[in-house]
C-alpha cells in the first residue's frame, strides 16, 4: 500500500528549502530553532539525509499547509463558495482545508466533521496511484504542471468518490508551504 509520507520523503529538502527562503530564515536560525546543526539542515534540504523521529515531525508540522495570510483566507473563501466541486487539502498532509458546497454533496459526514482532517484513507485507488507518479510528472518541481488523472467511484460511509477525472494544481501559500486545489476536469485528457 502507497504510504502518502513518501511523498513528503521526495520533497522535503526543496520544501523545506523554499519555506525558510520565502520566510528570509538562515540554515543556522532555522537549525537553531529545530535543536539541531546547521550542517544537518543542509543535508535535508540538498536530499542527501532525511530527519528522523522527533527532527521529523517538527520538519511536517513547520510545512503542514495553515492559509493564515488574508491572500490565503481569500482563498479558501474562494474554494467554500465556488459553485463547483472543488475542494483543497494540504500538499504535505491531505489535511481539508476549504470545500465547496457542490464537493461536499458526495459527502455524506458533515464538512465540520472532516475539516482539519485528512482526506487520504477516502482516496480510491486511482486517487492513490496518481499520487505514486506525481514526483515524475513534475509535481515537486518549482512551476509544477498541473495533474490530471482518472478515478473510479469509491463509496466510504463518510463520502463518495464518484467516478470522474480529476485536475489538481499545487499552489503555494504566501508563506511557502503547499496547498492541493483539487477540482473534476472538464476538458480532455491530453
Amino acid at each position: 500500500m502507497f504510504d502518502p509520507g513518501t511523498a513528503l520523503s521526495r520533497n522535503l529538502g526543496p520544501s523545506l528549502r523554499r519555506w525558510r527562503v520565502l520566510n528570509r530564515v538562515k540554515q543556522q536560525a532555522l537549525a537553531d530553532e529545530l535543536g539541531v546543526s546547521q550542517s544537518k539542515i543542509s543535508r535535508w534540504e540538498s536530499g542527501t539525509s532525511e530527519p528522523e523521529g522527533l527532527d521529523r515531525s517538527k520538519v511536517e508540522r513547520l510545512l503542514l499547509a495553515r492559509p493564515d495570510s488574508a491572500a490565503d483566507r481569500a482563498l479558501v473563501e474562494l474554494v467554500s463558495s465556488n459553485s463547483t466541486p472543488v475542494h483543497l487539502v494540504c500538499d504535505l498532509s491531505h489535511r481539508l482545508l476549504a470545500v465547496s458546497p457542490a464537493r461536499a454533496q458526495d459527502w455524506h459526514a458533515g464538512v465540520k466533521e472532516l475539516m482539519d482532517r485528512p482526506l487520504w484513507p477516502y482516496a480510491s485507488e486511482g486517487i492513490r496511484t496518481a499520487e505514486q507518479s506525481l514526483g515524475v510528472k513534475g509535481w515537486f518541481e518549482p512551476h509544477a504542471p498541473d495533474i490530471v488523472f482518472s478515478t473510479e467511484r469509491a463509496d466510504f460511509p463518510e463520502m463518495t468518490i464518484p467516478e470522474s477525472r480529476i485536475r489538481i494544481t499545487r499552489l503555494a501559500l504566501s508563506d511557502g508551504r503547499f496547498a492541493r486545489l483539487v477540482r473534476d476536469d472538464t476538458a480532455r485528457l491530453a
